[in-house]
C-alpha cells in the first residue's frame, strides 16, 4: 500500500543470473524481520554461548485496555443469555397477547351474538345468556379501527421526519399508483377480515386462519427464482406445496360450513397478502413482469417514506370508510358509531336474559319471546380501554423487541422462533380457554366480565378438536407460513443494522402482528458467497492489492455500477498519529496498540488467504506517524540536522512493543530511510507485514504543528494516493466511502475490538463522517484522579446526550475515526488549510483544532457519534501547572467552535439533519452555563459560607471576592509560573474551604430535612452520578473520584475559566515542551549577552565603579582571603584578575589544537592504511558490487569516531557536498539503526513540493507581523476579558441583590413543611402555624438551570446506555447457543474459528522452541521445573522467524489428522481444543487451498522464479529422479510448501511480487536433516547457487 519505491542512484551489479550482490539488498515486506541482513554478515545461524544462555523474556503487564477484563466478559456474556430469553419470552407475549385480544375484540363485534352468562350472582340454579347491545359492540370496532390506526400514524410521523429533515425522491407516476394500489387491498383485506370474517367464525379457526395470509408472497416468491440458485427443482416443489396450502386454507371452511358470508375468506386473505408483495419480487426474476415489479422496489428504497407519508393517511380512511360501509350492510345505522360513542365508553347497561328451565341450556335462536326474563346489568366499560392498551402494548412491544433481536444477532432464537410458535400458542389457549368457559362459564368470573368473552365453537370437546376444527389442514398451513418466510431464520444483516435494511415497510401492522413480523423481514436476495467462488472473485479483481471481498456493502443506497469491484468496498483503516515530546512509556503503550491491530489485521488476511473464509470485520491497515519537530541540529556541525532524541526513542522502543505484544525477544529489521521534501521518512514492516510509516518533519521546511501534520496525511492519504489512482470516478467514490482515518495521539492505548466497533458505526450509518470512543485517562497523582471523575461524567452524560439528541460537537484526536469521503467534501480539508491571519484564528483553529473539524464536518451535514464500548485509554497531565495550561487551550478553542456554530445555527439546522432548533437551545443553554459558571461559582461559595459559617451576606461577599479579584490582577500583570502558583495556592484553600462547606451543607440539610432544595438537589445529583456508575459497571470505581471532584469545583470552574479568558492571547501549546536545542553560535551570543549583562550590574555598583578597569572576566580574586581546611574561603576587597594571564593560556590551547590538528593532516598522507587501521578498525568494508553506488550506502556505516575528523576548519579534507533529498547527514546518523536508503518517486517528490509551496510552507517569523498578532490576541482578549468580565458582575449583582431581599422574594416550598403547634395559656388556645422553606433566588439558579440540564442528560444517558448495550452485545458470541463443533460441518467449524485458529498458529512466542517462563508456576510444580533442559533447549542453534505469516505456514503444515502421535501440533485455542475432527477439517481445508493454488503454482515454478525456491524432482517407478531437459525441475511433484512460497498466480495478481505475506525472499526452501516432510525450514539465500536444478559435478541434485 506505500507508494514509495525503489530508485537507486546507480545501478548495482549483478551476479550470474541476475541476483544481485550481497550488499544490494531490498527492503520485500515478506522477508522475516529477525534476519540481519544489513550487517554483512553472512551468517545463518544465531549461535549463543553456554554461559550466556540465561533469559529475561518479557513479562506480560496488562493495564490499560489489555487489563483482565474476564469478570466484564463474563457479565456481558450472561447479559446476552438473559438477552436471548428475555427478548424471546417478550416477543412471544406481545405476540400472543396482540393476537388473542384482537380476536377478543373481533368476537364482540358480531351482531345478535348471544352468550351465556354466569349465574353466580344471579341464582346457582337458572340459566342466563346475554347478547351484546349497540353501544357495547361500538366500543369495539372503534377499538379495533384505532388498533389500526396506531402503527400507521406512527408510520406518518416517521415519513414526514424524513421527508422534511432529511431527503427523498418522489416517485414516477405509474410506480406511485401501483404501490398505492397494492397498499389499498392491504388495509381493505384487513377490514374484511376483521369486521366480515373473524365474527363469524370461532377464536379458534380465526387464529388458526391467520397462518393463510401468505398466497402472494408464495406466488412472487416462486417466480422470483433464478437458476444460479442451488437445488432449484427442489425449492420450486416445495414453493407450490406452500402455495396450494395457503389456498386450501382459504376454501377449506367456505366449502365444509356453506355460508355465503364465508366466501369473504379467499377475498380477504389474497388482499391482505398484497401488502407484503416488495419482500418477494426480485430484478433478477426470469419473468418479465416479476423483473418490473423488482425494478419499482429498487426505486422504493430511496421514495418508500414520501409513499407513506400519503399512504399512511389514505390506509386510515379507507379502512374505516370500509369499516362504516361492513356497518352500514349489516342493516345498522353508520351515524350511530358517532352518536353513540360517548355511550360506548362511558356507562350503560347490559341486558342478561333469563331462560326457561325446559331449555335445558340450550341458547333459543331468539330471546325477545314474553316469558323470558331480562335483569340490567352496568357495563365494565372500560374493559374495552384495557384490551386496547393490551393490543396496543402487546404488538408495540413484540415489533421494539422483535426489531432488538436482529439488531443484536439473536434473530434465531429470539425472533423467528416467537413468532412462529405465535398462532400455536394462541390456539392452545383458546382451546383450552374455551373448554373450561363452556363447561363452567363463571371460571373468569373475576377476571373478565360475564358478558364478554371469545366466540367458542358449539359443543366443543377436545376429541373432536382434530376432526372438526381440521387441525391436521392448520398443521400444513403452518408448515407453508414457515417455508414462505424461511428467511428470518437465516438472517444476513450487519450488527445494528437500521430499521430500512430490516423491515420493508416503515411501520408493524398490529392486527396480525406475527405475520407482519415474519413477512416484512427483510429478505436478502444476494447469495451466500461460498468458499470455493472465491478463486472466481479474485479473478475478478485482477491485479487489486486486496484479497477479499465486503459482505456489507450498502446496495440500497449505492447502486450496483458494473465499474466498481468487489474489492473497492474494502474496509481500509489508515492510522495516523501525531507526536511530539511524548515519553517512553507512552510511546511503548501507542507502539503494542499498533502491534495488536497488525496481529489482528494478519490473522485475518491469514484466514482469508489460506483457510478460504470471508470475514465481515476484514480490513486493510497501515500506520502514518508525523513527528513534528524531528530534527535538531547535529553534534559535530551546525550545518547539518539530526534526529532529535524523541525519534531515536521511538526506535529503540519498537523492539520492546513488539516483543512484549508477541511474548518473545523479537528484533524487527531496521527501518528504511527515506529523504523527503518535508525532512525524512522511517518505514518498518511490522511482523503482521502492515506498514508502520514514520513521518519525520523539519520545522524548516514544512509548517509544523498538530494541524498542519493533520492537513498533511488528509492530503497524502487522500488526495495524492487516492485521487491520483488512474481509475474510474466511480471506484473513487466507493474506495473514499470505506477508507477511514484513525487519528491517535502518540500516547494511546486501545485494542483491535475497540476500532472494529468505531467501524461498526460508519458502515450503519453512510452520513456518519466521524466517530469517537471513550477515552480513559491514565496516570496517577490528585490530578489524574480528578480528571478520571471528569472524563467519566463528560462522557456518561454530555457526550451521551450530545449523541442522543444532536450529534456530538467534538471527536478527540487521539481515538477518532473519519470517513475519507467526509473530509474530502466541500468547505472540510480545503477550509482546514485556511492559515491564521487574525486573533481568533489561533484561538478557533489551532488551539481546538480537533473541535473545529467536527464543527466543519457539521456544518456540512454529517453526523458524528460516540460510542461507549470504544475504549482507549490516554496519558492526562499529572501536574497542576500542566492541567492548566492544557485547560487554558481547550477552553477558549471550546468556546469559539460552539459560538460558530451557534451563529452558523440556521443554515446548519438546514443541511444537517441531526441537527435540530432544541439541540441548539440545550447547547445555548451549555453555553450560558460555561460563561456564568464561575458568577455562579461564586454565588454559590457566598451562599455556603453563609450556611457553613453563620455570617451575613456582605461578610461572605467580601471574603469571597478579594481572592478572586486579586488572581484576576496577578493573571494580568505577572507571568504564567506566578499565574500558575497562586492558582495552586487558592485551589488549596478552596479545597479546605469546600470541605468546611461540605460539612456544614451536611448539617444544614439534617436541619432543614430531605425534603429541602437543596437536599433534593444534592440527591438528584449523587443518585444521578451513581445511577449512570452502576451502568457503567467497568467504569464503576470513577465515582469514588467524585469528592475530589467536588473540592475542585471552585478552582476548575471558577480559577480555570479566569486563567483561560485572562492568557487568550498565549498561543502557546503549553504541554510537552522542551528546551531547544541551539547552534554554537547562538550559545556564544547567549553567553556574551549574559556575561554583558553581568557586567552591567557590577558597573552600576559603587564597588564596580571603583574598580572599574581592573578586569572584566568572571575569575576573581580578593586582596584579603583566608580559609579554613579548605571548608571554606573567605575574600575581601574582591577584583577580578587581570586578563593578561587568562589570554595568554587560552592563546597556548589554541596554537597546540592547531598543531596537532596539522600533524594528523600529514600523518594521514604519509600512511593512510596503518593510520586509518588503528583509529577506524571498526569500519565496515564494503563490497565491490556496491563501490559505484551511491555514497549513501557507504556513508551510513560511518561509527561514531569518524563524524570527529570534520570538526576542524583546517581538516585536508574537502567539506562533503549535502543535498536534503540525495544525502543528508541524518540518514548517516548511527542511532537511526543501519537500515537502507530508498528515495521517493518523483511524481511524490512533486506532489510534497506542491503541497508545501500550497498550503505548508513554513511561515517566516516576521517581527512585523508577530506584533501585529501579539497586538491583536491582547485586543481579543481585553475585549474578551471585558465582556465575560460585565456578563457576570451582572449576573452576580442581579442575584445577590434578590439575594437580600428574599424576604420579600422567594418561592414557597412546598416539599419539608414545619408544623409548628404552639399553646397559649392566656387564652387557652392552641396556634398551629406551618413554615414552609423559602426556595431564594440562589436556589431557583440551580433549579432551574442546572437541575434542568441534569435532567437532559441523564435522560439521554440511559437511552444510550441501551444502545451501547445492544452494540456489546451483538459484538459477543455465545458458542453454546449455536451448533456444537462436532455438529458442525468442516467448512463450518473452520468458518466459524478461522480468525482464533490464525491467531493462535501464528503466534511467535514458542516456534523457534522457546519454552513458557511461566511454566510450572505454584509451589508443588516448581521442583519440577525442567530448568536446565529449557536453556539446553534455547542454546540449541536456530532460526528466528519474525513473521507471522511465516509463523502460520511453519504450524500449519505441520496439522496432521494423527494429531495424538505429533507433538509438534500446536494447540489452537482453549475452546477448540484439537480434537482429530479439528485436525481433520484443517488438513482438508489445507489440501484443498493447495489444490486450488497448484495449477498456477506449477506455471510459475516452471516459468518463472525470481526468489530461487524450487520444488524437489519427484522419483519415478524406479526410485530414480525422471529425466530432466535443461536442468529443470519436473513440475509434477509440487509440494505444499512450495505453494506456499511461489510468486505467481492470484496472489501476484492481488498483491504484487512482494506481497500477501507469501514469499520469503530472504530465505529459501532445504530438506529437513530428519525428512520430516511436514515441517518447513528455512536458509539464507545465496546468489551464487545453483538454481533450477541444475547440474553440479554430473549430478542433478534437485536442490538449491
Amino acid at each position: 500500500m506505500s507508494a514509495v519505491r525503489h530508485r537507486p542512484m546507480a545501478p548495482p551489479a549483478t551476479g550470474e543470473h541476475g541476483d544481485s550482490d550481497d550488499n544490494n539488498f531490498t527492503d520485500d515486506e515478506s522477508s522475516p524481520l529477525t534476519h540481519d541482513i544489513y550487517g554483512g554478515s553472512q551468517r545463518t545461524i544465531q549461535e549463543t554461548k553456554g554461559w550466556d544462555v540465561f533469559r529475561d523474556p518479557p513479562i506480560k503487564i496488562e493495564t490499560g485496555s489489555t487489563a483482565n477484563q474476564e469478570c466484564l466478559e463474563l457479565t456481558i456474556k450472561i447479559l446476552k443469555i438473559f438477552a436471548y430469553i428475555f427478548t424471546f419470552i417478550i416477543v412471544l407475549t406481545g405476540g400472543v397477547i396482540a393476537k388473542g385480544t384482537v380476536l377478543f375484540m373481533t368476537s364482540q363485534v358480531r351482531k345478535d351474538r348471544k352468550i351465556e352468562y354466569c349465574n353466580k350472582d344471579l341464582g346457582r340454579d337458572k340459566t342466563f345468556v346475554v347478547r351484546l347491545p349497540e353501544e357495547e359492540r361500538i366500543a369495539w370496532i372503534w377499538a379495533l379501527v384505532i388498533a389500526y390506526s396506531l402503527p400507521e400514524i406512527g408510520s406518518l410521523i416517521r415519513s414526514v421526519r424524513i421527508c422534511f429533515f432529511k431527503t427523498f425522491k418522489v416517485p414516477k407516476t405509474g410506480h406511485f399508483l401501483f404501490v398505492w394500489m397494492m397498499e389499498s387491498f392491504s388495509a381493505l383485506g384487513t377490514a374484511l377480515l376483521m369486521f366480515v370474517v373473524l365474527p363469524q367464525i370461532d377464536a379458534i379457526q380465526g387464529a388458526m386462519l391467520t397462518n393463510c395470509l401468505c398466497v402472494i408472497p408464495g406466488i412472487f416468491g416462486l417466480l422470483s427464482r433464478t437458476s444460479k440458485e442451488g437445488k432449484r427443482f427442489i425449492k420450486v416443489i416445495i414453493d407450490l406445496a406452500a402455495i396450494a396450502a395457503q389456498v386450501t386454507g382459504l376454501v377449506i371452511w367456505p366449502l365444509l360450513e356453506n355460508r355465503r358470508e364465508l366466501w369473504v375468506i379467499p377475498v380477504a386473505c389474497v388482499m391482505i397478502s398484497c401488502g407484503w408483495w416488495e419482500n418477494y419480487v426480485s430484478a433478477q426474476s426470469p419473468l418479465g413482469i416479476v423483473r418490473a415489479l423488482g425494478r419499482i422496489k429498487e426505486e422504493m428504497h430511496n421514495t418508500r417514506y414520501f409513499c407513506h407519508m400519503f399512504l399512511s393517511i389514505w390506509k386510515i380512511l379507507l379502512f374505516f370508510c370500509v369499516t362504516l360501509l361492513i356497518y352500514w350492510a349489516n342493516g345498522e345505522e353508520p351515524s350511530n358509531l358517532f352518536s353513540l360513542y360517548g355511550d360506548a365508553f362511558g356507562p350503560h347497561k347490559i341486558i342478561v336474559y333469563e331462560l326457561p328451565a325446559g331449555l335445558g341450556g340450550v341458547l333459543p335462536d331468539t330471546l325477545e319471546s314474553a316469558n323470558i326474563d331480562t335483569v340490567d346489568v352496568d357495563a365494565a366499560y372500560n374493559t374495552v380501554v384495557y384490551v386496547l392498551l393490551l393490543q396496543i402494548f402487546g404488538a408495540y412491544l413484540c415489533y421494539i423487541f422483535g426489531k432488538f433481536a436482529c439488531k443484536i444477532l439473536i434473530q434465531g432464537f429470539s425472533y423467528a422462533f416467537p413468532v412462529s410458535l405465535t398462532v400455536p400458542i394462541a390456539v392452545s389457549f383458546l382451546i383450552a380457554a374455551c373448554g373450561i368457559r363452556i363447561d363452567d362459564p363463571c371460571f373468569f368470573h373475576d377476571t373478565i366480565p360475564d358478558y364478554l368473552f371469545f366466540t367458542s365453537p358449539s359443543n366443543f370437546r377436545f376429541n373432536n378438536f382434530v376432526t372438526e376444527q381440521m387441525a391436521w389442514a392448520w398443521i400444513l398451513w403452518l408448515l407453508s407460513q414457515t417455508w414462505i418466510a424461511l428467511h428470518i431464520w437465516t438472517p444476513k444483516c450487519e450488527r445494528l443494522a437500521t430499521t430500512e435494511k430490516l423491515f420493508v415497510r416503515p411501520m408493524y401492522s398490529a392486527l396480525l402482528i406475527d405475520q407482519s413480523m415474519a413477512l416484512n423481514r427483510r429478505r436478502d436476495d444476494q447469495a451466500d458467497v461460498k468458499t470455493e467462488d472465491l478463486s472466481d472473485i479474485e479473478k475478478e479483481k485482477g491485479d487489486e492489492y486486496y484479497e477479499t471481498i465486503s459482505v456489507h456493502t450498502d446496495r440500497s443506497s449505492a447502486p450496483n455500477k458494473p465499474s466498481i469491484k468487489s474489492s473497492d468496498n474494502i474496509t481500509r483503516i489508515y492510522t495516523c498519529a501525531t507526536m511530539w515530546h511524548e515519553t517512553k512509556d507512552e510511546m511503548i503503550e501507542f507502539l503494542k496498540s499498533i502491534m495488536r491491530m497488525d496481529e489482528d489485521q494478519c490473522a485475518r488476511r491469514v484466514a482469508q488467504k489460506y483457510l478460504r473464509v470471508l470475514d465481515p470485520d476484514y480490513y486493510e491497515f497501515e500506520t502514518h506517524i508525523f513527528f513534528d519537530d524531528a530534527f535538531e541540529i547535529s553534534d559535530h556541525s551546525d550545518d547539518d540536522i539530526q534526529c532529535n532524541r524523541f525519534v531515536k526513542l521511538l526506535i529503540g522502543t519498537m523492539d520492546e512493543a513488539a516483543s512484549e505484544i508477541h511474548q518473545t525477544t523479537i528484533r524487527l529489521r531496521p527501518p528504511k530511510k527515506y529523504p523527503t521534501p518535508y525532512g525524512g521518512r522511517l518505514v518498518w514492516t511490522l511482523p503482521g507485514k502492515t506498514k508502520f510509516i514514520a513521518h519525520l518533519k523539519d520545522k524548516d521546511r514544512i509548517r509544523h504543528r498538530k494541524r498542519w501534520s493533520q492537513v498533511m496525511y488528509m492530503y497524502y492519504l487522500l488526495g495524492h494516493r487516492l485521487m491520483e489512482l488512474p481509475i474510474s470516478v466511480d471506484r473513487k467514490d466507493a474506495i473514499a466511502e470505506n477508507t477511514y482515518l484513525l487519528t491517535l495521539d502518540g500516547d494511546i492505548d486501545f485494542k483491535p475490538n475497540a476500532v472494529t466497533l468505531l467501524v461498526d458505526l460508519m458502515k450503519k450509518n453512510r452520513n456518519l463522517g466521524a466517530a469517537c470512543g471513550r477515552i480513559h485517562p491514565v496516570g496517577s497523582g490528585p490530578m489524574v484522579w480528578y480528571q478520571l471523575f471528569e472524563y467519566a461524567i463528560g462522557h456518561w452524560l454530555q457526550k451521551a446526550t450530545e449523541h442522543m439528541i444532536g450529534c456530538v460537537l467534538c471527536s478527540p484526536g487521539c481515538f477518532s475515526l473519519f470517513r475519507g469521503k467526509a473530509l474530502m467534501d466541500d468547505n472540510v480539508m480545503k477550509k482546514y488549510t485556511t492559515k491564521p491571519t487574525e486573533a481568533r484564528h489561533y484561538v478557533q483553529y489551532d488551539q481546538g483544532e480537533d473541535r473545529w473539524l467536527c464543527t466543519l464536518l457539521l456544518q456540512r451535514g454529517y453526523r458524528v457519534e460516540y460510542s461507549a464500548a470504544s475504549d482507549a485509554y490516554t496519558h492526562c497531565p499529572e501536574g497542576f501547572n500542566e492541567f492548566y495550561n492544557q485547560r487554558r487551550r481547550w477552553v477558549p478553542s471550546t468556546i469559539a467552535n460552539i459560538m460558530d456554530l451557534l451563529g452558523d445555527a440556521k443554515r446548519t439546522i438546514k443541511i444537517n439533519d441531526n441537527i435540530s432548533l432544541l439541540y441548539v437551545f440545550y447547547q445555548m443553554m451549555l453555553m450560558g452555563g460555561t460563561i456564568l459558571g464561575p458568577g455562579t461559582i461564586f454565588l454559590m461559595l457566598v451562599g455556603a459560607f453563609v450556611a457553613a459559617f453563620r455570617i451575613d451576606n456582605w461578610t461572605s461577599f467580601h471574603y469571597n471576592i478579594v481572592p478572586i479579584l486579586a488572581f484576576m490582577v496577578i493573571c494580568f500583570t505577572c507571568k504564567s509560573n506566578i499565574q500558575l502558583f497562586v492558582a495552586q495556592v487558592l485551589s488549596t484553600c478552596y479545597a479546605l474551604i469546600m470541605m468546611a462547606v461540605i460539612v456544614g451543607t451536611a448539617l444544614q440539610l439534617g436541619e432543614d430535612g430531605i425534603g429541602s432544595p437543596s437536599a433534593i438537589f444534592l440527591i438528584s445529583m449523587v443518585g444521578s452520578f451513581f445511577i449512570a456508575a452502576c451502568l457503567h459497571p467497568q467504569e464503576f470505581w470513577c465515582i469514588t473520584c467524585g469528592l475530589i471532584y467536588l473540592l475542585s469545583i471552585p478552582s476548575m470552574y471558577l480559577l480555570l475559566i479566569l486563567y483561560s479568558i485572562i492568557n487568550l492571547n498565549v498561543v502557546s501549546w503549553g504541554t510537552r515542551e522542551v528546551v531547544a536545542k541551539k547552534t554554537k553560535k547562538e550559545l556564544e551570543a547567549e553567553k556574551k549577552a549574559a556575561e554583558e549583562a553581568k557586567k552591567r550590574v557590577k558597573q552600576k555598583s559603587m564597588l564596580g565603579f571603583l574598580q572599574s578597569g581592573i578586569g572584566d572576566n568572571d575569575d576573581e580574586e580578593g586582596s584579603i582571603e583566608f580559609s579554613l581546611a579548605g571548608l571554606f574561603r573567605c575574600v575581601f576587597c574582591t577584583h577580578g584578575k587581570t586578563s593578561d594571564e587568562k589570554q595568554q593560556l587560552t592563546s597556548i590551547a589554541e596554537s597546540l589544537d592547531t598543531i596537532k590538528t596539522r600533524i594528523d593532516t600529514i600523518e594521514s598522507a604519509v600512511d593512510p592504511h596503518g593510520h586509518h587501521a588503528s583509529r577506524h578498525n571498526r569500519r565496515r568494508t564494503t563490497s565491490s558490487g556496491s563501490k559505484d553506488h551511491h555514497l549513501l550506502t557507504s556513508v551510513a556505516e560511518k561509527s561514531g569516531d569518524e563524524s570527529d575528523e570534520s570538526d576542524s576548519d583546517t581538516s585536508a579534507e574537502p567539506k562533503q557536498e549535502r543535498d536534503f533529498l540525495t544525502n543528508p547527514y541524518w540518514i548517516e546518523d548511527p542511532d537511526v539503526r543501519k537500515g537502507e536508503v530508498d528515495f521517493l518517486s518523483s511524481s511524490e517528490i512533486q506532489f510534497w513540493k506542491d503541497l508545501i509551496d500550497q498550503y505548508l510552507y513554513p511561515i517566516d517569523n516576521d517581527p512585523v507581523e508577530q506584533a501585529r498578532i501579539a497586538k491583536d490576541l491582547k485586543e481579543l482578549r481585553d475585549s474578551s476579558v471585558f465582556a465575560f468580565f460585565m456578563i457576570n458582575a451582572l449576573f452576580v449583582l442581579i442575584v445577590f441583590l434578590l439575594q437580600l431581599n428574599k424576604d420579600n422574594i422567594h418561592v414557597k416550598w412546598p416539599f419539608g413543611v414545619r408544623t409548628n403547634i404552639t399553646y397559649d395559656e392566656s387564652t387557652q388556645e392552641v396556634h398551629i402555624s406551618k413554615e414552609y422553606l423559602q426556595l431564594e433566588p440562589i436556589g431557583l439558579v440551580f433549579v432551574f438551570f442546572f437541575a434542568l440540564i441534569l435532567v437532559i442528560q441523564f435522560t439521554a444517558m440511559l437511552f444510550h446506555r441501551f444502545g451501547t448495550l445492544s452494540h456489546i452485545l451483538a459484538s459477543t458470541e455465545l458458542n453454546f447457543c449455536k451448533k456444537k463443533s462436532e455438529d458442525l460441518t468442516q467448512d463450518q467449524l473452520i468458518d466459524k474459528h478461522a480468525v482464533e485458529i490464525v491467531k493462535n498458529l501464528q503466534r511467535l512466542q514458542g516456534i523457534d522452541g522457546d519454552y513458557d517462563n511461566d511454566s510450572g508456576s505454584g509451589p508443588d510444580r516448581i521442583a519440577r521445573r525442567k530448568t536446565i533442559q529449557n536453556l539446553e533447549k534455547a542454546r540449541q542453534p536456530r532460526r528466528q522467524i519474525g513473521t507471522l505469516d511465516v509463523a502460520f505456514k511453519k504450524r500449519f503444515l505441520k496439522l496432521t489428522a494423527d494429531a495424538e502421535n505429533n507433538p509438534a501440533t500446536p494447540i489452537l485455542t482453549r475452546r477448540l481444543t484439537m480434537r482429530a475432527e479439528t485436525i481433520r477439517a484443517l488438513e482438508v481445508r489445507k489440501n484443498s487451498v493447495m489444490a486450488e493454488r497448484r495449477k498456477s503454482a506449477m506455471q510459475t515454478l516452471g516459468a518463472k522464479n525470481e526468489y530461487g525456491i524450487s520444488a524437489v524432482p519427484p522419483l519415478n517407478n524406479n526410485g530414480a529422479l525422471p529425466n530432466q531437459r535443461s536442468g529443470r525441475v519436473s513440475n509434477a511433484g509440487i509440494s505444499i510448501k512450495d505453494v506456499f512460497n511461489v510468486n505467481g498466480g492470484p496472489a501476484e495478481q492481488i498483491y504484487g511480487s512482494n506481497g500477501g505475506g507469501t514469499i520469503n525472499q530472504g530465505y529459501e526452501h532445504v530438506i529437513d536433516e530428519d525428512g520430516d516432510g511436514n515441517s518447513l525450514r528455512l536458509t539464507t539465500r545465496n546468489p551464487h547457487q545453483v538454481s533450477w536444478g541444475q547440474n553440479v559435478n554430473g549430478n542433478n541434485t534437485g536442490r538449491l
